[in-house]
């Protein structure tokens, strides 16, 4: 089922990279400031993923019986706010690849990386308030929810970052779930899906269900991510290869294996040290798997899209995006089985 959200993602992911080019091309006649600000962070943006999120924002609205173009513009926002989050993503990681390129404070400097990812996150509410196709009331409801996201999303980061600058290794599952679903389960699932169903003017039960079934299917995502970069392929190691153990990241396989590992002491060692050794590297996985910590990471994410689409089935959709809705999920959690 999932090759049909595929399919989907292919066949209209032109139209969203289109209207996000139009944010930085021929918006200065000042070359410093095109060689600056605009170039890179249009490279960067052009640099894209599979666009899953501006497209689900899209697809929300069809969804509940809206135009699937008439989400366009909030889609661009949520988009703006990815590259924006993961632009200061990278440097607050020291990361050193994106999507297999050089990540733009590698090549650019923090400085000019930093002022790269301001200006994305003012694009968030430039782009709403530009679109003279969307009702006002509608524009404040969409501004509500983006300004929650990004609250939200901070506020996971600040947890993901502070537990490993203070060395936390008492956390406990729920404490990562918490984290995770304010870090990433919001603004990769919730949001995009509730933006998108208000637009389309769905029904306060319509919009609630999605934002449930998002909630849950991008904290799998989130999970799929973490699992990737411990055991993925090509994808995995364009991102740097197991570097959530290097930045000693407190994923739930993490967390679950140093609440269980004879070898905690170890572990904690390991992800402490900050090490680019391969042979750590596959000790530490060595240790996750023993406890069981990978399989009941994917299991968890499983679990999560399985209570996702029962929330789907209790709610009138269109037909044919309910499929796709469906076909999301089992995409985010495909290359886990």
């Amino acid at each position: 089922m999932s090759s049909a959200f595929t399919d989907f993602l292919t066949r209209n992911v032109g139209e969203v990279n289109e209207f996000l080019s139009t944010f930085f091309y021929d918006k200065t006649d000042r070359a410093d400031i095109e060689r600056y600000l605009y170039a890179p962070l249009g490279a960067f943006s052009a640099n894209a993923g599979k666009r899953h999120r501006p497209l689900i924002c899209m697809l929300a609205c069809a969804a509940v019986g809206g135009d699937f173009h008439a989400a366009l513009s909030t889609a661009a926002a949520i988009e703006h706010f990815q590259s924006a989050a993961l632009i200061h993503d990278d440097i607050a990681d020291n990361g050193h690849l994106r999507r297999g390129k050089p990540c733009v404070h590698v090549t650019e400097g923090v400085g000019i990386a930093i002022n790269c990812g301001d200006y994305a996150l003012t694009l968030v509410t430039d782009a709403i308030l530009r679109d003279s196709a969307l009702a006002d009331d509608v524009k404040l409801r969409v501004l509500r929810e983006l300004t929650d996201m990004m609250q939200r999303t901070v506020e996971g980061q600040a947890l993901d970052l502070g537990w490993v600058r203070d060395e936390r290794y008492d956390l406990t599952v729920d404490d990562y779930l918490a984290m995770a679903t304010l870090k990433t389960a919001h603004y990769s699932g919730a949001v995009p899906l509730a933006c998108g169903a208000t637009i389309g003017g769905g029904t306060d039960g319509q919009i609630e269900a999605l934002r449930s079934f998002g909630l849950d299917t991008g904290l799998a995502f989130q999970i799929q991510d973490d699992l990737l970069n411990l055991i993925g392929e090509r994808e995995a190691r364009e991102k740097d290869f197991r570097s959530d153990i290097t930045e000693g990241k407190r994923t739930l396989v993490a967390v679950h294996a140093l609440e269980h590992a004879d070898e905690r002491d170890e572990l904690e060692r390991i992800l402490a040290s900050g090490t680019t050794d391969p042979v750590a590297l596959d000790r530490a996985v060595e240790i996750f798997e023993r406890t069981g910590s990978i399989e009941f990471a994917r299991a968890h994410a499983i679990e999560l899209i399985e209570r996702a689409k029962h929330t789907l089935a209790g709610i009138e959709l269109d037909a044919k995006c309910r499929e796709l809705l469906l076909a999301m999920a089992d995409f985010f959690v495909e290359r886990l089985h």
